[in-house]
């Protein structure tokens, strides 16, 4: 078996043994989509005040952004605990190379991604009536791909890092906090304080959200194209910064 194939095994056995590992991993985003938006469309309605705009409609793409931000997290999760017990080393031991072994599992993860985000998108526009454009779907679906290889990455060099579980998930937790709630997910920016602005404008999250709210539903900002050219530039630097990583990890 090819080293990229191998490690595509590898992560679907894992998730595949376990089935309510496997329907979190494919529902939980609908489930936000359906506890979170559901409730916060009945008490605010619109948070553009337009009633073509449903919180629904706004809120779709923030949940597919928290699904690749979650991805990330949970594959870094398993990469500390490869590297605590020592099997990361002897999966380099293996017939397989550094970039097999990281490539195999971003794939998986992007994988995975895709079919959450079918799921959502199919079932919300289905069950709440979110207001999809067909047309924009290849550029939400190249979104959903750029934002899960970016933050993998980006969780991956702190996974190879950290000796310590207590300070892995303190740092993760903290991630957590402020890369969603400093950003465009719940809420939209404009009436906000300028430097909750600032500070959510040079934030990643903020940056694929708004990619993959106009890829949903067409909604878009004056700074998308900047935007989406940032979320290049940090799925690039985060792969160097991973591999780099990574290789000293291994050395």
């Amino acid at each position: 078996m090819h080293g990229l194939e191998a490690i595509l095994y590898r992560e679907a056995k894992i998730r595949f043994t376990n089935f309510a590992w496997l329907f979190w991993d494919a529902f939980y985003p609908l489930g936000n989509l359906l506890v979170f938006g559901v409730g916060i469309n009945h008490a605010l309605g619109s948070p553009l005040h337009d009633p073509n705009i449903s919180y629904n409609d706004f809120f779709l793409g923030g949940v597919l952004a928290m699904a690749t931000f979650g991805i990330a997290a949970n594959t870094a999760w398993g990469f500390f605990l490869d590297r605590d017990n020592g099997i990361f080393l002897e999966m380099l031991t293996y017939p397989l190379s550094r970039a097999q072994y990281l490539g195999g599992k971003v794939s998986f993860n992007i994988l995975l991604a895709i079919v959450q985000a079918a799921i959502t998108v199919g079932m919300s526009a289905l069950l709440l009536g979110v207001k999809v454009k067909p047309a924009l779907l290849p550029l939400l679906l190249g979104g959903v791909i750029l934002g899960t290889a970016g933050w993998f990455f980006f969780f991956a060099i702190f996974a190879l890092r950290i000796r310590r579980n207590d300070i892995f998930n303190t740092v993760t937790s903290m991630f957590y906090f402020f890369f969603l709630f400093a950003s465009s997910m719940f809420y939209p920016l404009d009436p906000l304080p300028r430097w909750f602005r600032s500070a959510a404008l040079c934030n990643p999250v903020t940056w694929e959200v708004d990619l993959l709210r106009y890829g949903s539903i067409g909604l878009g900002t004056e700074h998308l194209v900047t935007e989406a050219l940032a979320l290049v530039g940090f799925t690039l630097v985060a792969f160097y910064l991973g591999v780099r990583t990574l290789n000293r990890a291994s050395s």
